[in-house]
């Protein structure tokens, strides 16, 4: 019971101060959208549609905001209503080519863009659907209409990375942080570039940029958190992720995702069977780690079923092609999986922007393999061998192509056999070491 007060209540009848007397304002859907809190612009703006505050800008913003909040399906619903009901909005029909795109429907996305009035944008997503297509002579005539503004080289550059032309990406984003300093986003595209090409110190500097305006980031603590698997390990990675997992709340639902996906590879496939097969469809990265943890588990057949219908695009998905129809083609004694496993190594090993890399030189020696050209195949693992100074499959395969080829001696030294027997029944485990190597490149 509160027995004392340091004020008096107000009598009956008291006057209230003026200040007290003003309504508090409703917060503006705008601001929230000036602040980026499209949950709570889209609640303002929902709550008018309830209110009978309804019209097209209603309605259009709505979509907008669901757009930014990933919810791709609710903008496509919003913008399909808009549609249906003959709205001549220019962006009714690019926000729903837009949102189609962002939920995969490509063909949907291309129809709806060919109903959107003439704009810059429509021509990027003709761009980016050309490439989706690979159709290439749809995707050049859509470059060349590209212009030296920022949004459309910010596209090309995406599809450089897209591309594996990750060189090409940094320079485009490097010339625009040149003459926009307050792009900061910038500074993470040109960091994930750096870590596809392997430079992960140097990616944690250009991120560390980033980061020192936006800690709560969740795609730049994920970045970060790969970089550390990268140069460290998975128990070094999770802790970085543990700040991520704290902040993630409904606005972040991909980074929940993630965060799962990253998870099971940080921790070496833990929990993969559980976290993996609902995300098959959501992150292009989690089909390709199934398969790696179905090849670990002597799985060949389901690692097969996942990947077979995989049109490659990427030199992981080629080499993973590659290794599960090597895998196949020595469990039912297959040339012709193997032949094609040889096949994929090669387009890998050959390409001019694999060719010096570590799985690149990975995949020449497995092709030499598979062509019983073990000279070759020492050529290309002794260039590498210094990173792989531990690794029990590497020395196990390292010392089998050199009993292969005669060196005994130097084959004992790494604890192998001596002799080169049933080779086909062994090499599976090169491919076992791509496969290691192939889930760190994977994390998200």
């Amino acid at each position: 019971m509160m027995i004392s007060r340091s004020k008096p209540a107000g009598a009956p009848g008291t006057a209230t101060p003026a200040k007290e007397k003003k309504k508090k304002k409703l917060p503006k859907f705008q601001d929230f959208v000036a602040a980026r809190d499209y949950t709570g612009a889209i609640t303002v703006l929902e709550f008018q549609r309830s209110a009978g505050k309804t019209g097209e800008e209603v309605n259009l913003w709505i979509a907008y905001c669901a757009f930014h909040l990933g919810n791709y399906q609710k903008a496509a619903d919003e913008y399909q209503a808009l549609v249906d009901i003959g709205s001549s909005h220019p962006d009714a029909w690019i926000g729903l080519a837009c949102a189609r795109f962002f939920l995969g429907m490509y063909k949907e996305a291309a129809d709806a863009t060919a109903n959107a009035p003439a704009s810059r944008l429509k021509n990027r997503l003709h761009f980016h659907c050309a490439h989706k297509f690979s159709d290439e002579k749809m995707l050049m005539n859509y470059h060349q209409q590209l212009q030296d503004l920022v949004e459309d080289q910010l596209s090309l550059a995406s599809i450089h990375y897209l591309r594996s032309h990750y060189q090409e990406a940094i320079d485009i984003y490097k010339r625009i942080l040149l003459d926009n300093r307050d792009f900061m986003a910038l500074n993470v595209y040109v960091a994930l570039c750096y870590y596809k090409l392997d430079y992960y110190d140097v990616s944690q500097e250009v991120l560390a940029v980033y980061l020192a305006h936006y800690p709560d980031s969740a795609t730049a603590l994920n970045l970060r958190a790969c970089n550390h698997f990268k140069l460290y390990n998975g128990k070094a990675a999770e802790a970085e992720l543990k700040s991520l997992g704290d902040m993630a709340s409904p606005s972040f639902e991909y980074a929940a995702d993630l965060i799962k996906h990253n998870l099971v590879v940080f921790r070496g496939g833990e929990g993969a069977l559980q976290v993996l097969p609902p995300l098959v469809d959501v992150l292009p990265e989690a089909r390709l780690n199934l398969v790696i943890y179905h090849l670990r588990n002597d799985d060949v057949m389901e690692a097969y079923a996942l990947i077979k219908d995989v049109e490659p695009s990427t030199p992981q998905e080629y080499i993973l092609k590659g290794v599960v129809n090597a895998a196949l083609g020595q469990d039912q004694n297959s040339r012709d999986h193997l032949k094609i496993a040889q096949q994929y190594f090669q387009l890998v090993g050959g390409s001019a922007s694999e060719c010096d890399t570590i799985p690149g030189r990975q995949c020449m020696a497995s092709c030499f393999f598979l062509l019983k050209q073990f000279q070759d195949v020492l050529i290309y693992l002794q260039s590498i061998k210094n990173y792989f100074y531990s690794d029990d499959s590497f020395n196990f395969n390292y010392g089998q192509v050199k009993a292969a080829v005669g060196n005994y001696k130097e084959a004992e030294e790494v604890q192998c056999s001596p002799l080169f027997c049933a080779f086909m029944a062994l090499f599976i485990c090169l491919y076992l070491s791509i496969c290691r190597y192939l889930s760190a490149c994977l994390s998200g």
